[in-house]
């Protein structure tokens, strides 16, 4: 290692006398690549030129092409350039347009609203839930106030349009008043079509918003950063709230929710000023609020439904009973999250209470009775009225079967198979045990009966001749009785022995 005396004295006998590297070596005494290391001729030297790249014809095109799509991936471009006579690998083409492709990160500005200027609605997915045979999707609404970020959450089993609309509803009653602008993503319950700014609302989300005073305002496409705070309070629920957290039913995890929401979210230091709670902030909030109106907006499901054949119409995965007269006539279904009504013009027919399950029949015992009255007043002068005649119990019977959903018309046939061949004192008594075992099937009736004869001696039913006329010609031949005399008389030969 050389002085830097040494160092500088080279460095001037090389620029300054422009001596040769080897004749200064020979002078100072020095190895030659040690004059070197001290002159840094390395970094000045020269290299051969570089050979040129496959993407270099396409760089201008490249360059163009992500300055209008800076997102655009590189394998697309790669189909690109093949079509344009590139023959290099996107291997090599990702390393240029790692290089060429702008800037991706987006300065955004902080927003302030004024109080009850703005507020911010969205959905969240938070999994699935199983009722009985069905798996329902659980989905949060989020309503949440841009001053004060004040919140709504509720929780329901789908998305839908009355549901969103409800949440709407429930949100205003609490807080009292809503805001001045509510701002969505582009949701099918909002949006049905949108070019541009050129925008069409849903005719249901209008309703709401002329019943409300608000207005509905669209976040631009593909830009959910226009509503950060609730997609922020989305991200807050699902780590503060949901988490590990257990849960009877949705009515229970409501009311958690909205207890969670006062007790800890509103009493959290607001994002906007941490010198106020959130609480503060909302009541302070709440006079700039538009007030609510007289009446709250309906939100129920309304379908028109008919039933074909059966006293049934279907409506979210179950049956609900109608009465038997208004089968085939268009029905009006109005549905809330507790009830199922089924409305023939204005008069209400039937008030169901919901289920949330799935093939589950919810039926009104007085139209179960109808069907059968009517069934009855159908079959009085064949076979239902020669069974009464055997049977006391038949009709209960017929009536609870149907209830299980057997068909009448089997029933009754297999029935007075039964009654012909076992008699009415063995049915009706079969009859009586099915009902007290809850069994009111033929099958079970035929079950009992071969029991009850297994467990005695049978009884003989005298023969039906009628049945089976084939047997009325039968003719059998007299037989001999005198045979029968000649064996009381003793043998001689025997008498002698006697």
């Amino acid at each position: 290692m050389i002085s830097a005396e040494q160092k500088a004295n080279i460095r001037r006998l090389f620029h300054g006398e422009h001596w040769k590297l080897g004749t200064i070596a020979a002078e100072l005494g020095l190895h030659p690549d040690t004059v070197r290391a001290a002159l840094e001729v390395e970094r000045f030297r020269r290299g051969p030129a570089p050979r040129a790249a496959l993407t270099d014809p396409y760089l201008d095109f490249i360059g163009r092409t992500l300055l209008h799509h800076p997102r655009l991936r590189a394998t697309r471009l790669y189909e690109m350039l093949r079509d344009r006579g590139y023959r290099g690998s996107v291997v090599q083409l990702r390393r240029v347009v790692a290089a060429l492709r702008p800037p991706g990160q987006e300065a955004f500005l902080r927003l302030a609203t004024l109080p009850g200027e703005q507020a911010q609605a969205d959905w969240a997915n938070f999994g699935t839930v199983t009722i009985g045979r069905a798996v329902r999707r659980l989905s949060c609404f989020v309503l949440t106030l841009s001053y004060s970020r004040a919140l709504y959450l509720e929780f329901f089993l789908e998305q839908s349009l009355e549901n969103f609309l409800l949440g709407h509803v429930h949100a205003f009653n609490d807080w009292g008043g809503c805001a001045r602008t509510v701002l969505y993503d582009n949701l099918k319950a909002v949006v049905l079509e949108r070019c541009g700014k050129a925008i069409r609302f849903h005719p249901r989300l209008l309703e709401l918003c002329g019943h409300y005073h608000f207005a509905a305002q669209p976040c631009q496409v593909a830009r959910g950063n226009q509503k950060g705070r609730v997609e922020r309070a989305i991200q807050y629920i699902r780590h503060s709230f949901f988490a590990a957290r257990p849960f009877t039913n949705l009515a229970d995890f409501n009311r958690q929710a909205l207890r969670w929401r006062d007790t800890v979210a509103h009493q959290r230091p607001a994002p906007s000023d941490d010198a106020h709670t959130v609480a503060e902030l909302l009541a302070a909030e709440r006079p700039q609020l538009l007030p609510l109106p007289a009446h709250v907006f309906d939100c129920d499901v309304v379908r028109t439904v008919h039933s074909d054949k059966t006293i049934y119409v279907r409506f979210d995965l179950n049956d609900y009973s109608i009465p038997p007269t208004a089968i085939g006539r268009p029905l009006t279904l109005v549905a809330n999250a507790d009830t199922v009504r089924l409305l023939d013009g204005p008069t209400e027919l039937v008030c169901h209470r919901r289920s949330y399950d799935r093939h589950q029949r919810l039926e009104d015992p007085a139209h179960i009775a109808a069907v059968v009255q009517q069934k009855r007043k159908a079959l009085s002068s064949t076979a239902v009225a020669r069974l009464r005649q055997a049977v006391p119990n038949i009709e209960v019977f017929l009536a609870a079967a149907l209830e299980r959903g057997e068909p009448l018309t089997r029933q009754t046939n297999q029935l007075l198979g039964l009654l012909e061949d076992y008699g009415a004192a063995e049915l009706a008594a079969a009859v009586n045990e099915a009902l007290e075992r809850h069994t009111p099937r033929a099958s079970s009736l035929l079950f009992i009966l071969n029991r009850r004869q297994r467990s005695r001696r049978p009884n003989l039913l005298p023969v039906d001749l009628s049945r089976h006329p084939e047997l009325a010609d039968l003719s059998i031949p007299t037989q001999q009785l005198e045979v029968y005399d000649e064996l009381n008389h003793c043998h001689p030969d025997d008498a002698d022995h006697d």
